[in-house]
């Protein structure tokens, strides 16, 4: 899985849970960063949600689970 395709899920997944819009949501995440599965083998991935408090609550939660389901990530 590509990071575009990871934010793309999250991004879905964001308006599914709490509704609001693709721009506002993608606005919140903010960007990918893909780190070298040699120094980050059980994930690679990291988010920095830069969106209010309740909005970062919503992201925090559900990156835990998307943590789980998709581990390692390329770079697009």
């Amino acid at each position: 899985m590509t990071t575009g395709e990871l934010h793309d899920l999250l991004v879905t997944a964001l308006i599914r849970r709490s509704g609001g819009s693709k721009r506002d949501w993608r606005a919140a995440l903010g960007k990918i960063r893909v780190y070298s599965p040699e120094t980050h083998p059980h994930c690679n991935w990291m988010v920095s949600p830069s969106g209010s408090n309740g909005e970062n609550a919503i992201i925090e939660r559900l990156l835990d689970d998307f943590r789980g389901r998709y581990p390692l990530v390329s770079g697009d």
